[in-house]
């Protein structure tokens, strides 16, 4: 009795046995179907979020005065990131401004012509010209009837030439005093205005420039984005050639994916996708494919694929709109295209 319940132990332990090895069995090749079906209507691809990166420098040279962020800071499109040292150029800014007014007060005198006290004055130069020339031609006749009535003798020669002489130079002094008169009342030649206001114009343009590389001793945040590095410190000598920051732009992102020759032909440009990532599996970020390489490459060492790293794929970026920045630059993530 007792080794036939034996008996009877081991035949149920074995039909459980075999059982259990049937639906592992089924189970197994329910989800072996299930994957292939789901492989021949979708397309998993692995890669990691990429986006755009500008380099940030100072377009004068100058000393960096101040640096107003850190790596790691999100900043806003014209936010204000570093400042040069803008004392010289101020004190060259306030040099130009006053030579703007020595310049503009020269143009309104042009512009303004004679005053009438400059007139007056010249026309009372040419009176005193002419009453002195006449007094010295007055003396100069005497002098002259004496020496030709005495023969010489009451006016010497040298006498008679030094009136004569005085005689010339106050008629030179009439007509530098007449010519003196004639320009002021004329007023201002238009060339002497021209180079005037031309002087005023260069003078104007050069505060203009000064003030426009003013403006540029900020340097400003191009896009919304996050700083990556920062390059520089307060007291480097700033230049075009050496940026300051290096900047991620929210503005597009993509996930950068490698695909088989062979799964090349099943994906096309527009086609929809969605991005999943190990922190939030649960919840994708929806994604376009909008560039396929024409080329084949081999595929880099910090992907992970499920095929040989050393084989020959085609590089593929899937586009994503994500408004919530959920993405960060290098981040792993899982692309399921639905075929």
């Amino acid at each position: 009795m007792f080794e036939k319940c034996r008996e009877h132990k081991k035949a149920f332990i074995l039909i459980a046995a075999l059982l259990i090895l049937a639906v592992g069995f089924g189970c197994y090749e329910y989800r072996s179907r299930k994957a292939a079906e789901e492989a021949a209507h979708q397309l998993v691809l692995y890669g990691n979020v990429d986006l755009r990166e500008v380099s940030l420098a100072f377009k004068n040279s100058d000393r960096i005065s101040d640096i107003l962020v850190e790596e790691g800071d999100a900043v806003k499109k014209g936010q204000v990131l570093a400042k040069l040292d803008t004392a010289d150029l101020e004190h060259r800014m306030d040099i130009t401004r006053s030579q703007i007014d020595a310049q503009q007060a020269v143009v309104d005198k042009l512009h303004n012509g004679t005053r009438e006290e400059d007139l007056r004055s010249a026309e009372a130069k040419v009176r005193e010209a002419r009453a002195e020339k006449d007094f010295l031609a007055s003396d100069y006749q005497r002098k002259q009837d004496a020496f030709q009535a005495s023969g010489g003798k009451s006016v010497s020669r040298q006498v008679l030439e030094d009136a004569r002489t005085k005689l010339q130079v106050a008629e030179a002094k009439v007509n530098e005093a007449e010519e003196a008169q004639n320009l002021a009342v004329a007023g201002p030649r238009s060339e002497d205005v021209a180079a005037g206001e031309a002087q005023l114009d260069a003078l104007k343009n050069t505060l203009k420039q000064e003030e426009y590389t003013l403006s540029q001793s900020e340097l400003t945040a191009p896009q919304d984005g996050v700083i990556r590095s920062r390059l520089m410190e307060v007291g480097d000598m700033a230049s075009p050639q050496k940026p300051v920051f290096r900047m991620s732009l929210n503005t597009k992102k993509w996930v950068r994916v490698y695909v088989k020759e062979g799964d090349l032909g099943k994906i096309h440009e527009g086609m929809d996708a969605r991005v999943y990532t190990d922190s939030d599996p649960k919840n994708p970020v929806k994604g376009q494919i909008g560039y396929i390489s024409s080329t084949a490459e081999f595929t880099p060492k910090n992907v992970e694929t499920s095929e040989l790293r050393t084989a020959l794929l085609y590089e593929v970026r899937v586009y994503v709109t994500d408004p919530e920045n959920r993405l960060r630059m290098g981040m792993p993530a899982t692309v399921k295209i639905e075929l």
